[in-house]
């Protein structure tokens, strides 16, 4: 029986057998491509390539790609813990052809792998084919159908077709597609699950578990854009996809993709947390949360590993969804506190060999999830009661179906995803008011739009073909001659006309000086000027290999072939510094803190900088200190800073840090700081794979700050610092606040320090002797309210307490009051005292009496005018105010009259 691990190794090297080179999963957080949330497919890294965007120098390859499918076009969610064979996180075994072979190849060896190589019984596989789609004027795929009995020993017989539903495959609702062949396999009679499903033929597609696909062949042909339109391709691309589970299931005979070595380690380990038992069985709430918490937390690991972090929005609150569905599903293995970060480390024993980056940001993303957890446990027990209580509601009402409003509440308070509340309400035997929980989820996207400045330019010109730009200048000057091209206006590219006073123009020239915004370093600003107009660059930023230079048009026009000059702002400068001292940053963070701390983002901008790294707690004020002292010192060392290209596999055998999750090249630029010349860059101290601008010697930075060290989320923090211009202006301020405080304080700026500190200390001591004061105070009025409750007069049962207290606060007062109310059972009670020159009423009433209709309110309302004042409040306790402190004893008397007319 061979292991997942075997046949992963197995389906790479069968492949390279037939000369495809390996490729390295990409990020299951996709980089650079703002039309997908996860990577849902192998092909997602060469999408450019199957546009026609870049080429590839590979034209056969081979990977195992991790895929997540949880929204959009492809979502599997819904269906993870029902059946034996759904996941969220899955590895997609592909090869792919890059206007190479096509479908003889493709099919060919499809079968000879898994017929010849793993001994799959081949009368056991059935092939489908594309039948065609007359909407989109496609005909049956003919060439496939015949391919595969001339290329296999497979009966035609067993060769079916199927509409686009089945047969045509989609990344999404635009990009590359094409026609595809699957092969299926059947596992026999036995394994159907739908026997008891009137009607029900075990056949290929029919949806029961006897058949199941195996592999699918996509011929990727054409393009579908933006209304739905197809496109054809200019050249003819190969994209096979295996999932990794499903083989492993029918190589180890296990009649579920759970039964295998890829779950059953999991599995095993939340059956020793909880103390519960897996049985294997469906249908069962038991052994669904097992399913449903074993392949949740696979697409945690991955995911939070590739860069995501659980929140509100986008992808972020897909990530929280998971993790919130699978700690809800705990609950049915009575598991109450935090326990998913505990099966990190199992996830990374079964797949760290294969995917090294689980491995290394093991305790980053246990720290996470344990965060997660523990926050959305604060809230879940909450969410249940409010659940149960619109579940009563809707049966006392003999509905079927909990409100909108109510499932919109539980999202939007208590974090419960809709998908949830539509599990809790499925075993209640009720539905969810769908349709008014998307009306007002619209309202709220809504709110947020309006909130929502500019759009990216990358979604708005999507299908525009842009010109490429010469930008190799950013490195080495301000100022370039160049040559407009064209310009972007409305949300599309422009090549003929004039450019003229629209306020947000995007200018594409031939040749540019200017940095596009990447990497976290900021756009360029500057200024585009010819003998007829002045353009105001105020970002810049890259679509595709066209730099965009966004702004407004100063003076006059600018026409498509007119000569400009470009002319950056003096900002480069500072950019550069605070670039270089990002790197020289992240390299006195791993001296001190440890080689685990790794980059989670950055900004670079003219004013300062700011880095994101990975770190479980805040750091102490003596590692900020010594993080400062490192930087500055290797400033002090003046050291040279050297750019050079090589061979990426060059590169990170020098060492050079890569930014995790970003897409790079065969070729990278490395960064290096401490080595002059090319040849020396293996000896610096800092080196990492960078295309953004840097000073040629950090003696240039000038100094150094960290203004700021703070958590930005669970095991995340946030280092913000100056240097350079910023940091003068920096010192320059807190220059003026010491000069204020020595003024007004009047000593010397050294002694300011020593100054405040004994001036909080003199504060403090007098703090706590009011507080003395107060509590004596409030003795003293509880007290005299007690004489006051010994002398009072009696109308039956209860007893009426009116009376003058020395000066006190309102707070005593009404503490008065409450005391004298628990202690009489039942009471009126009216106190009267003067404070700060003002007048104060309080009046109270015990519950029995308020039933009974006696209200504070009334009585204070009437009395208040006699000390030139008003007041009001709630039936069992009231407050006037007044400037007349002399007449509260007539306030008082007048109290007393009022209460006894009650009675």
């Amino acid at each position: 029986m061979l292991s997942a691990k075997q046949i992963r190794s197995g389906f790479i090297d069968f492949f390279n057998g037939k000369e495809h080179a390996f490729v390295a999963s990409s990020p299951i957080v996709p980089v650079d491509d703002e039309t997908l949330l996860f990577a849902n497919a192998g092909m997602n890294q060469f999408k450019d390539i199957f546009l026609g965007l870049r080429s590839s120098a590979k034209r056969r390859v081979v990977n195992s790609q991790k895929c997540l499918r949880v929204s959009g076009k492809h979502n599997d969610l819904e269906e993870v813990g029902k059946d034996t064979y759904h996941h969220t996180f899955f590895e997609m075994l592909g090869n792919w052809s890059f206007d190479d072979y096509f479908k003889a190849e493709a099919i060919e060896w499809a079968w000879e792998l898994l017929t010849e190589v793993w001994g799959i019984d081949g009368e056991s596989l059935w092939a489908t084919v594309f039948a065609g789609d007359e909407k989109d004027g496609l005909p049956k795929d003919e060439e496939a159908t015949g391919l595969w009995t001339k290329v296999t020993p497979i009966s035609a017989e067993r060769v079916l077709a199927f509409g686009k539903k089945d047969n045509f495959w989609e990344m999404g609702e635009t990009g590359p597609c094409g026609p595809c062949s699957e092969i299926h396999i059947d596992l026999g009679p036995d394994r159907c699950d739908m026997k008891d499903v009137a009607g029900h033929k075990c056949e290929v597609n029919a949806g029961c578990s006897r058949f199941i696909e195996l592999w699918n062949l996509v011929f990727i042909q054409y393009n579908r854009a933006e209304g739905g339109k197809l496109v054809g391709l200019g050249a003819k691309y190969v994209d096979t996809g295996a999932g990794l589970e499903r083989i492993a299931a029918v190589m180890q005979s296990k009649s579920s993709n759970y039964d295998t070595d890829l779950f059953m380690p999991i599995i095993e380990c939340v059956g020793e947390i909880s103390g519960e038992r897996y049985t294997s069985r469906l249908n069962n709430r038991v052994d669904n949360a097992f399913r449903v918490i074993s392949d949740h937390i696979r697409a945690l690991v991955f995911a939070i590993t590739d860069g995501g972090t659980p929140s509100n929005e986008g992808r972020g609150y897909v990530i929280r969804r998971i993790l919130r569905r699978a700690a809800r599903f705990g609950r049915e293995l009575g598991m109450h506190e935090p326990f998913m970060y505990r099966l990190v480390p199992v996830v990374v024993d079964c797949l760290g060999d294969a995917f090294g980056e689980i491995r290394e940001r093991a305790d980053y993303v246990s720290t996470v999830i344990e965060s997660e957890e523990a926050a959305f446990g604060r809230t879940l027990d909450r969410g249940i009661e409010i659940f149960e209580a619109a579940a009563g509601r809707a049966a006392k009402k003999r509905e079927k179906t909990i409100g909108g409003e109510d499932a919109f509440r539980l999202y939007d308070t208590y974090g419960f995803p809709l998908d949830l509340t539509q599990l809790m309400a499925e075993e209640r035997g009720l539905k969810v008011d769908t349709g008014k929980f998307d009306e007002l989820m619209e309202e709220q996207r809504e709110r947020a739009r309006a909130a929502q400045k500019g759009v990216s330019l990358m979604v708005a010109l999507a299908d525009a073909e842009l010109p490429a730009t010469e930008d190799l200048h950013k490195y080495d000057c301000d100022e370039c001659d160049s040559k407009v091209v064209g310009w972007i206006e409305g949300g599309s590219f422009k090549t003929e006309g004039l450019i003229e006073g629209a306020d947000d123009i995007g200018i594409a020239l031939d040749r540019t000086c200017f940095y596009a915004e990447a990497g976290g370093q900021v756009g360029d600003c500057g200024v585009i000027e010819s003998e007829g107009g002045r353009f105001i660059v105020e970002a810049t930023t890259k679509v595709a290999d066209c730099v965009v230079h966004r702004g407004r048009l100063a003076e006059g026009t600018f026409s498509v072939g007119e000569k400009v000059r470009a002319v950056v702002s003096k900002d480069r400068d500072s950019i550069k510094k605070n670039h270089t001292a990002t790197h020289i940053l992240q390299w006195a963070l791993q001296q001190v803190v440890g080689r685990s701390v790794a980059q989670q983002g950055s900004l670079v901008g003219p004013d300062y900088l700011r880095f994101d790294f990975t770190c479980p707690k805040a750091l102490s004020g003596k590692q900020v200190k010594k993080v400062e002292d490192l930087v500055r010192g290797k400033i002090a060392e003046d050291l040279p800073v050297t750019c050079a290209v090589m061979p990426r596999e060059k590169a990170s055998k020098l060492g050079a840090m890569a930014l995790f999750g970003e897409k790079y090249g065969d070729d990278v630029r490395v960064v290096a700081i401490g080595a002059e010349g090319q040849e020396k860059v293996g000896d610096a101290f800092s080196k990492e794979f960078c295309g953004g601008t840097h000073v040629d010697r950090v003696g240039a930075i000038g100094g150094f700050k960290i203004i700021k060290e703070e958590s930005i989320s669970a095991g995340v923090r946030r280092i913000t610092a100056l240097t350079g211009q910023g940091l003068s202006k920096y010192f320059e301020e807190r220059s003026e606040i010491v000069d204020g405080l020595s003024e007004m304080l009047k000593v010397p700026a050294e002694e300011v320090t020593e100054r405040v500190g004994r001036l909080i200390k003199e504060n403090k001591k007098l703090s706590k002797e009011l507080k003395s004061a107060a509590r004596q105070k409030g003795s003293d009025a509880l007290a005299e309210a007690k004489k006051l409750l010994e002398k009072a007069e009696k109308i039956g049962e209860t007893s009426v307490v009116v009376g003058r207290l020395s000066a006190t606060s309102v707070e005593q007062g009404r503490a008065a009051i409450d005391m004298l109310r628990k202690k009489a059972k039942s009471a009126v009670v009216v106190l009267g005292f003067e404070e700060d020159g003002r007048a104060t009423l309080l009046v109270g009433v015990t519950s029995d009496l308020v039933k009974k209709g006696l209200n504070a309110g009334e009585i204070v309302k009437e009395i208040a005018p006699i000390i030139d004042g008003g007041g009001g409040g709630r039936p069992a306790m009231a407050q006037a105010g007044g400037t007349n402190p002399k007449r509260i004893e007539d306030a008082l008397a007048k109290a007393g009259e009022l209460i006894r007319e009650r009675f």
